[in-house]
């Protein structure tokens, strides 16, 4: 055909490609090779956000989550403010005992000592749609 007049023995087995880096080709693999999936890091707001979450028994929603750089003389840290929305009878009353446990609760927070934890508002809505959302401040400091 077309293909074997430009290109005469197309039916010859082709030589195999030479590779410059990797195994060689005889040499029995070491396994499977896997790609290193990316994970991106947790950032320190990361790890506010899911143990006041946690705090939370997963019954609250996160509105909003704001966070500031401070430093004085002899410290550095972050302040955090979140805002959380507990719908529901159930959500409420796991908010109420939120806002009970929020000062006295021991974070780990790797890097990060919890200085003051805080409820700054509260705006409890009753009726059939019960509604409740919390303003939790934190202010963290850096551990050195």
């Amino acid at each position: 055909m077309l293909f074997d007049a430009i290109q005469p023995g197309a039916d010859a087995p082709l030589a195999p490609f030479e590779t410059k880096s990797g195994a060689p080709q005889d040499a029995p693999a070491s396994g499977p090779r896997r790609s290193r999936r990316y994970r991106p890091r947790r950032t320190t707001a990361d790890r506010v956000r899911e143990a006041l979450l946690m705090l939370a028994e997963g019954r609250a929603s996160l509105l909003t989550h704001e966070e500031k750089p401070w430093r004085s003389i002899t410290f550095a840290g972050t302040r955090h403010e979140i805002m959380l929305d507990f719908e529901g009878e159930v959500a409420v009353a796991v908010g109420e005992e939120f806002i009970a446990r929020l000062p006295d609760h021991e974070f780990t927070i790797p890097g990060q000592l919890v200085a003051d934890a805080t409820v700054r508002e509260v705006d409890h809505r009753f009726g059939a749609d019960q509604r409740m959302v919390v303003t939790a401040v934190l202010l963290l400091l850096e551990e050195s």
